[in-house]
Parts: C-alpha cells; sequence; structure tokens
C-alpha cells in the first residue's frame, strides 16, 4: 500500500483532501448544526494537520509529498481566478451604486483594521502588515498576497487564521443580527456580501437567515475576493511601504 501511494502522490492528495472535506461537511452538519460551515472545519483540520510535518507542513513526511503540489501557490491561484470567472461582471450592476460602494468600503475597512491589529501587536514590515490585513479581508486574499510579496509561511499562516475567524464569526452572527441591520431583501444582500466578503461565511450565515438571499450575497462577495486579491499587494502594499 505505501509503495502504492508513493507512486502516486498527487492521487493520494487528491483523495486525503476529499476525505477531509466529507468529514468537515459532516461534522458541520450533524455535530455542529451549519453555525460553522464546513470550508471552516476543513481549513482548522488543515491548519492542525500543517503542524504535523516541517517547514513544508504535512508535505515533509514522505507518505504525503503530493500534498506539496496539490497545496501549492499554482492550483492555489488557480482557484482564486476559476472562482472569478465563474461571476458575470454584468450582473453587479443590479447591486446599483451602493453595491459598489459595498465592495471598495468593505475590502478598505477589512484590510486598514487589519494592519491596524497587526502594528499593534508589534509588527512593522510592510510585506508582513500588508499579508496579514490582507488575510482580514479574506483567507483567500491573505495567502495570494503574501506570496505575491514573498512573506514568511508564519505570516501566511497568521493571515488564513484571521480570515478563518472572520469567516466563523460572520456565520454566527448573520442570523442574529439580520433583522436588526434589515437584511432581508436582495439588494441588502447584496450591500452585505460586498461589505464583508468571506463567501462562504456571507453564503452560510445568509442561508441560516434566509436562503433565497445566498445567491445575492455570494455574487458580490465573490467579486470582493477578486477585488482584494488585486489591490492588497500591489496599491496598498505600495501606500503601507511609504509609511514603514
Amino acid at each position: 500500500m505505501i509503495e502504492l501511494i508513493d507512486k502516486n502522490g498527487f492521487v493520494f492528495a487528491f483523495l486525503l483532501v476529499g476525505l477531509i472535506m466529507f468529514i468537515s461537511f459532516q461534522v458541520s452538519k450533524r455535530v455542529l448544526f451549519g453555525r460553522i460551515p464546513g470550508v471552516a472545519v476543513a481549513i482548522l483540520i488543515g491548519l492542525a494537520l500543517a503542524t504535523l510535518g516541517g517547514k513544508k507542513g504535512i508535505s515533509d513526511i514522505p507518505l504525503f509529498a503530493g500534498m506539496a503540489f496539490l497545496g501549492g501557490s499554482m492550483l492555489r491561484d488557480f482557484t482564486v481566478v476559476a472562482t472569478a470567472m465563474g461571476a458575470d461582471l454584468s450582473k453587479i450592476k443590479s447591486a446599483g451604486l451602493a453595491g459598489v460602494i459595498a465592495l471598495v468600503a468593505g475590502v478598505f475597512v477589512s484590510f486598514f483594521l487589519g494592519v491596524l491589529v497587526a502594528w499593534a501587536l508589534g509588527y512593522r514590515d510592510a510585506v508582513e502588515l500588508t499579508t496579514i490585513g490582507a488575510g482580514a479581508c479574506t483567507y483567500i486574499v491573505g495567502p495570494v498576497t503574501g506570496t505575491a510579496l514573498g512573506a514568511s509561511t508564519d505570516i501566511i499562516a497568521i493571515s488564513v487564521a484571521i480570515g478563518l475567524v472572520k469567516t466563523v464569526v460572520t456565520t454566527i452572527a448573520t442570523p442574529l443580527i439580520a433583522q436588526k441591520i434589515g437584511l432581508t431583501n436582495a439588494n441588502s444582500a447584496l450591500v452585505f456580501g460586498g461589505l464583508l466578503g468571506t463567501s462562504s461565511g456571507v453564503t452560510a450565515g445568509l442561508a441560516a437567515t434566509d436562503p433565497k438571499l445566498v445567491p445575492y450575497g455570494a455574487l458580490t462577495a465573490t467579486f470582493y475576493t477578486g477585488l482584494g486579491c488585486l489591490l492588497c499587494p500591489s496599491v496598498f502594499y505600495l501606500v503601507l511601504q511609504t509609511f514603514f
């Protein structure tokens, strides 16, 4: 069995990730009753498994060497691009000016709040501040930005963790505050997705609030990820580099 896996490490990596995703969604559905999305559970499991290896995480163990390629930057960035390509730019017009403002404001506020927290915790390097700030946007924008700027794996891991916390909080808090903030129609869902941007958190939170709102929130949340991947390692980094 071990010899077979050694010869087919990449295929085994797909199998392993498939099992992790299956277990994660079962735990989310049957144990957590949908309060925390399966994606968030999977990320927690992934972070835990990463501690089992060395510098390259679990892929340092020969049996799981295929994870080095499957979890590498190329396939990760390909996934981000594929997700963004699934959205029709013309549909963003349905959100109107409010949706556009929500997108820009959402990325800007999340990023600089993350930067302020990182600065308060003692980080002063522009690359580190940018990566952590990007993680505050989403757990996808963080590693994409960190890789583009050459951040260390520790900083990238922190950015993922910040994005994960945001996802979990969004999932749990959305149904609790929906009525209070007027999150009851398609237009408000479009703005909501643009402000928070964490696709899995917004989707799960809206599903628990009103399933009819999910497509609208998911639409702007997808654009949020793409916009964050564009702005964080470029414009926002140059701004921080000026001061740090």
